[in-house]
């Protein structure tokens, strides 16, 4: 089994949503005692917000960076960013070690392909939303990408940063949610891209007709595939 780095903080909710499904995805293939081989590194998700609201990005990369040196120190064979706002640096990320990045969007791009999804939408913060690092990077596999128009992203953002990164799960966001759903569904998309780990704490394939692809599910899966092949 091979050692699977992680950074995570991004939120911590989403480091345990990981941490979580890493070893229950082990404990499930291999059987009896076992469990994932991870280094764990953990950053101040206030600290790294407050310089990307400041678009420092070199400043969260140098964080992020230092994260990934002493992962790679302590011996995992690959690298994982347990965030999708921050794979922003990740092109910084994989170039400063000499192990392996398993980025996001190149996941979540090939299992939509495997089931020949080809337009999907994409929902996340603000910055995720509105920016085109990840986006481009789906779309770079051929998919074609839609996200919300830009009057609905403050209202998903409060919902992520003061609900759901503490845990708060509210019938009433769902339903935002899936309204949104809805609405990319209607501009053409054949299925939808949770694309932030705590959307997954608050919308499942039974609330969307929909096919769901959602990151830290399907992010999980492939560090499995990867770490136990």
């Amino acid at each position: 089994m091979q050692t699977i780095g992680l950074i995570g903080g991004m939120s911590w909710e989403s480091s345990a949503a990981y941490y979580e499904g890493l070893n229950l995805g082990v404990e499930a293939r291999l059987g009896g005692l076992s469990s994932a081989r991870t280094v764990l590194t953990s950053v101040d998700f206030a600290e790294v917000t407050a310089l990307q609201e400041q678009e420092r990005w070199d400043d969260v990369a140098t964080i992020l960076v230092d994260a990934a040196r002493g992962i790679e120190r302590a011996g995992a064979d690959f690298l994982m960013l347990c965030t999708t706002t921050f794979h922003r640096v990740a092109d910084q990320v994989e170039g400063a070690v000499d192990i392996p990045l398993l980025h996001l969007a190149d996941v979540v791009a090939e299992a939509c392909r495997a089931q020949q999804v080809s337009s999907v939408g994409f929902i996340g913060t603000t910055f995720a939303m509105s920016r085109s690092f990840f986006t481009d990077r789906l779309s770079g596999h051929g998919l074609d990408v839609h996200v919300p128009d830009a009057r609905h992203h403050a209202e998903v953002n409060r919902i992520i940063y003061d609900e759901l990164v503490h845990g708060k799960v509210l019938d009433s966001s769902r339903r935002t949610v899936v309204a949104l759903i809805d609405e990319l569904w209607d501009a053409g998309a054949a299925g939808l891209v949770l694309g932030c780990t705590e959307l997954e704490l608050l919308v499942h394939q039974a609330d969307s007709d929909l096919p769901l692809f959602p990151c830290t599910t399907l992010h999980v899966a492939a560090a499995l595939d990867r770490a136990l092949a």
